[in-house]
């Protein structure tokens, strides 16, 4: 009882036993040439069927997950689309507030994908349009919800008012050749839709079953090799057998060889990880070295800035010689400026060390902006530079306010610094999904693809005739500000005259 307790299936032994009793059985085992052609016609039938029900299963599954992806492919053009309309109400809500401010031209420029905008009192007149020189008047719309959407156009209400945005219909779902907009509830057979969010439109999109199929066919010569690689593999079985031995004595060798690497490989980690804690030491010292040595720099330029303006001004008498006053005057001068360089390099080395906090908080991104823009208008007036905020959308980002004044001036400094006299400075905000962004343009000489890709390194200037530039940290000073905050920077638009900024920073 006991044994077969412990041996359940002690029944298959007796089959077993009469197994090898026959004839054909005792060939097979002991003739290994008739039994290796043997098992691998077995093998290969096996496979072979396996490939054939496999092919039917994944043609249908080929179909069903093509099914899949097109909806969720439908669910997040659905939310970009979604996007894109917020974006565009908001910016019909900033001018239907306040139409006088702003222009066709400048908010083209803003949002060059929307052509024109109209606003509707209660009564049905028309109070306001973007394109006032349009020569027919645009229909009110006819709303039966708070928001409607049609081919290129979408219309909300606001209070009393109704009012409609004009856009290119490309731009709400670009490079989406099978997808399109449909009013919700109106899904066509063999289509998956997707509803816009806040919006009564929804997104279909149709399978593309032949490059669906496509794909299933181009995975037959996979099957194929199902079969037929049992059939190769069997064909080398007896050669593997011959040399088992072989191998097993190589690979113990092996095995024996990497034992024996094994501290060779730990002294090379151990290396490694000195190699890096003394990089890290390096940078650690030189960014201390930096910061010490301004410092020390920077208290004998206050002494010599000091004297140099008392001996200028003749505040204790006269210096004796006109030109004596001069050349104070020119020392005064070349102090304040390599004063204001130390203090960019000790500025840039305190971040780089991470000895600038920030604080961040809730910021209105377009009053920055204009207070940072107010700040330099004297500079632009002198130059007779164009410098303004052209459109500036409400909203509030996530920032430390030292730090994005900080950035705004470096900006302004720089788009001013190589911007020519009677050039235009334009500072564009809008807010997209999840950022606020700054767009800087000027009408200055702009950067040479080199160039453009070394923007933001430290130390790196780009002399231009007639222009007198700094250290080369304002804009590497501003990138690393603005990655601490979690924000980016980065020169939009193609190489060429004039430059363009874009500061992207969390929206709240």
């Amino acid at each position: 009882m006991a044994e077969a307790t412990a041996r359940p299936w002690v029944w298959l032994d007796g089959i077993y036993a009469a197994a090898i009793q026959w004839p054909f059985a005792r060939r097979v085992g002991r003739d290994i040439r008739f039994t290796v052609p043997l098992c691998i016609v077995l093998i290969c039938g096996s496979f072979a069927a396996t490939a054939l029900l496999e092919m039917r299963l994944d043609r249908g599954h080929a179909l069903a997950l093509a099914q899949s992806f097109e909806q969720a492919r439908a669910a997040d053009l659905a939310r970009a689309a979604g996007a894109t309309l917020d974006r565009y109400a908001r910016i019909g809500a900033v001018f239907a507030a306040s139409p006088e401010q702003y222009r066709a031209a400048d908010l083209a420029k803003a949002e060059p994908a929307i052509r024109d905008i109209a606003v509707w009192d209660a009564g049905g007149a028309q109070e306001a349009r973007l394109d006032a020189t349009a020569a027919e008047p645009l229909p009110r719309p006819i709303l039966t919800g708070a928001r409607m959407v049609g081919p290129g156009a979408l219309a909300f209400r606001q209070g009393s008012r109704t009012v409609a945005v004009l856009f290119d219909p490309a731009s709400l779902m670009p490079g989406s050749a099978r997808a399109t907009l449909t009013p919700a509830g109106e899904t066509p057979a063999g289509q998956a839709g997707v509803a816009v969010p806040g919006w009564p439109v929804a997104v279909q999109t149709r399978i593309d079953e032949k490059a669906t199929l496509a794909g299933w066919a181009g995975a037959l010569p996979l099957y194929l090799f199902v079969i037929l690689g049992p059939a190769v593999a069997g064909a080398w079985l007896a050669a593997l057998f011959v040399g088992s031995f072989e191998r097993q004595a190589k690979a113990a060798r092996a095995i024996r060889a990497l034992k024996s690497m094994r501290p060779i490989e730990a002294r090379l980690m151990v290396r490694l990880a000195n190699a890096e804690r003394g990089a890290m030491e390096a940078l650690r010292s030189k960014s201390e070295f930096i910061a010490h040595m301004s410092h020390e720099l920077r208290t004998p330029l206050n002494a010599v800035i000091g004297f140099s303006e008392i001996i200028a001004d003749g505040l204790f008498g006269p210096a004796g010689h006109p030109k004596y006053g001069e050349y104070a005057r020119d020392i005064a001068d070349a102090g304040k400026n390599l004063h204001a360089k130390i203090g960019d390099i000790l500025e840039f080395a305190n971040i780089e060390a991470g000895r600038f906090p920030l604080t961040e908080e809730a910021v209105e991104l377009a009053d920055a902006v204009g207070a940072a823009i107010e700040e330099h208008q004297g500079r632009a007036f002198s130059r007779r530079i164009s410098l303004s905020l052209a459109f500036g959308e409400p909203g509030r980002v996530r920032a430390d306010a030292r730090a994005l004044h900080r950035i705004l001036s470096n900006l302004l400094t720089n788009a001013l610094t190589y911007t020519a006299e009677g050039g235009i400075v334009r500072a564009d905000v809008r807010f997209e999904e999840g950022a606020g962004v700054l767009s800087l343009s000027d009408s200055g000489a702009g950067f040479s693809p080199r160039e453009a890709r070394r923007l933001g390194k430290p130390f790196e200037r780009f002399d231009r005739a007639g222009t007198v530039t700094g250290a080369g940290l304002g804009v590497a000073i501003a990138m690393e500000l603005a990655r601490r905050m979690g924000g980016a920077m980065r020169l939009a638009g193609e190489s060429g005259p004039g430059a363009t900024i874009e500061l992207r920073l969390p929206r709240l």
